[in-house]
């Protein structure tokens, strides 16, 4: 499995939104489109609940 790469997850996420806002870009295409984001920022939100929950563990640690 490919590590998940935040910033790369964000730049596609901005150019689904710049497509959503493309007059030409179609319903099948928009419908793609939403499915996408959705699991982008799904593996976003989990990648942050990570890296909170890691950040919180080593703050209680050096507070030791």
């Amino acid at each position: 499995m490919e590590k998940f790469d935040y910033p790369k997850a964000l730049a596609e996420l901005e150019a689904i939104v710049s497509a959503a806002e493309d007059p030409a870009t179609g319903l099948d295409a928009l419908d793609a489109h939403l499915k996408r984001s959705e699991e982008l920022i799904a593996q976003c939100r989990e990648y942050l609940r990570t890296a909170r929950a890691k950040a919180d563990k080593l703050e209680e640690t050096l507070k030791k």
